[in-house]
């Protein structure tokens, strides 16, 4: 990522109103040191000079008014970094999770949960240095160099061509120190990345692991990959402590130059005391702020690394939304598919498929494993790209789809919280009888829905959770009015007893004038559909 990259005020509004008022704050700022020096040049001239206390108590007094000034200016910088940093990183990681869900489970699939997980969480929490450090001193180093630089060539050209030469040295080993440190800090994140990748493998597979025995033998795994995160840290940290020895020889360096020129000027009687003294004092202030520019962009490495990853998720789905085409809404109803195909990295899943389930009908989706059903459930949702046009409850654009569609896929995806929590998720006040309406055409009535459910839907078992997530789908239905309902093998894990009643009830609901489509390979479903269809195969109810 740039110092200051542009899709940073693209995706962040307030970012503009940090930057605004980092800028009012550099200013005054640097106002304030440019009156220190020379309050601080007078005060000890005129003390040379014989002037009397009486005569030095204003300037002395001025003095103490613009050291306060510069004490509340920088405590005022830091909060408004810090308040403006807060409200940029809350932004980002909005704007991020609604591109995550943009992009939806197809683009996931392809991606470590993990790496999206520490780029949303770790990798945002890290650009709170980049905007409270960082960011707050390039502002001054833009704004605060050049005043102090054309300052100091006013009072004295020889100490301002000293500075014009020696300054840029010190972006120059910035530039190569920072290469360096980037290059260790991607090497760092990597590593963190497959740390975050390995731990999480292990946890999940844990149970199948002791299962087998087998669990001690990923400790090594673990610790090999911990112990190269620690090797990577190391590194980034041994790059900060070299950039900042760097930065402060050139600087130092750089000012002695112009502390040996005017000293030698003076004892030459060229240049008047008060003149170079007040350049001495200027000349420190003018490399201050790059100096912490270098020190504060290692501090803020890891934010701008993650930055870098959220930006590109965000440009992708830009990029998704605006390829997107968004066809008119169809008069008809219900739900249609028409020459759809599906393709996931160039190899098509499916297609041409075309079918239409109108309302009022019980349609089944069937076919063998790999021939695209799953991918026609994403693609009515919105979740996968495809070509062709699919309409529910007629509207065509993604949107539109999902707001008509009430869908349970095969994973239940349960909450920790309560049943009722999970079957209205979403809502922030469940209706209790809608909640034992859904549970009850879900066949699982006698389910509590004030039963607390941990990670995962624990406490559950599979048919349990299934239809749980079932009933989640109905209460979407019958709550926001939904024309379609769509689900994805709700019977896999159930009796016959339960899959009959829950058969009974999907009847009900498509009788009711819904239109169900459901992926099934199960015989009692397909013998209560109006119309069975398999994947690839047109099929069409009139």
């Amino acid at each position: 990522m740039r110092p200051l990259d542009p899709r940073l005020l693209r995706y962040a509004g307030a970012a503009r109103t940090t930057l605004a008022a980092g800028g009012v704050l550099a200013v005054l700022q640097t106002a304030a040191v440019v009156a220190f020096a020379w309050l601080v040049t007078q005060l000890i001239v005129r003390a040379i000079a014989g002037e009397p206390f009486a005569a030095l108590s204003p300037v002395l007094a001025a003095l103490v008014l613009v050291v306060i000034a510069r004490g509340a200016l920088l405590w005022l910088a830091e909060a408004a970094s810090a308040r403006g940093g807060a409200r940029v990183v809350a932004e980002l990681r909005e704007e991020l999770m609604s591109a995550i869900g943009r992009l939806g489970p197809a683009w996931a699939a392809r991606r470590s949960s993990a790496d999206v997980a520490l780029v949303a969480g770790r990798g945002m929490d890290a650009l709170d240095g980049y905007f409270a450090k960082y960011l707050p001193q390039l502002i001054l180093t833009a704004i605060a160099t050049p005043i102090l630089v054309v300052v100091i060539g006013w009072q004295d050209i020889t100490s301002g061509i000293i500075v014009i030469v020696t300054l840029p040295l010190i972006p120059v080993f910035m530039m190569l120190v920072g290469w360096a440190t980037q290059a260790a800090q991607q090497r760092q994140w990597s590593a963190l990345s497959a740390l975050s990748r390995g731990f999480l493998d292990v946890v999940g597979g844990l149970s199948t692991l002791k299962l087998f025995g087998r669990q001690h033998r990923q400790e090594a795994r673990i610790r090999a990959i911990s112990d190269e995160y620690r090797v990577r840290t190391l590194k980034v940290l041994r790059m900060s402590f070299l950039s900042g020895f760097v930065l402060e020889l050139a600087a130092s360096l750089s000012v002695a130059l112009i502390a040996v020129a005017i000293g030698l000027r003076l004892l030459g009687g060229s240049l008047d005391l008060s003149v170079g003294l007040f350049v001495l004092l200027l000349a420190p202030e003018a490399f201050l702020p790059l100096r912490n520019v270098g020190a504060s962009y290692h501090a803020a490495t890891e934010g701008i690394e993650a930055a870098s990853n959220a930006f590109a998720v965000l440009d992708e789905a830009r990029e998704t939304d605006g390829a997107a085409r968004v066809p008119a809404a169809s008069p008809v109803a219900g739900l249609r598919f028409d020459a759809v195909s599906v393709e996931h990295d160039g190899v098509r899943a499916v297609g041409p498929f075309s079918a239409h389930i109108p309302p009022g009908t019980l349609a089944v989706l069937s076919g063998p494993s790999g021939s695209g059903k799953s991918s026609l459930v994403a693609a009515a949702l919105g979740f996968a790209s495809a070509d062709g046009t699919i309409t529910a409850g007629g509207r065509a654009d993604a949107d539109g789809r999902r707001s008509a569609i009430a869908w349970a896929g095969q994973r239940p995806g349960l909450m920790p919280g309560t049943v009722a929590r999970n079957v209205a998720l979403g809502e922030e006040r469940p209706d209790p009888e809608l909640v034992a309406r859904a549970l009850a055409e879900a066949a699982i009535p006698e389910l509590d829905p004030e039963t607390v459910l941990g990670a995962g839907g624990s406490g559950l078992s599979g048919g349990q959770a299934q239809r749980v997530a079932v009933a989640r789908a109905l209460y979407r239905l019958h709550a926001r009015g939904c024309a379609v309902l769509l689900l994805d093998e709700p019977t896999s894990a159930l009796d016959a007893v339960t899959e009959a009643a829950l058969v009974a009830s999907l009847r009900s609901i498509a009788d009711a004038g819904a239109a169900v489509l459901v992926v099934s390979h199960r015989e009692a479903v397909a013998a209560a559909a109006d119309v069975v269809f398999e994947a690839g195969v047109t099929a069409d109810v009139r």
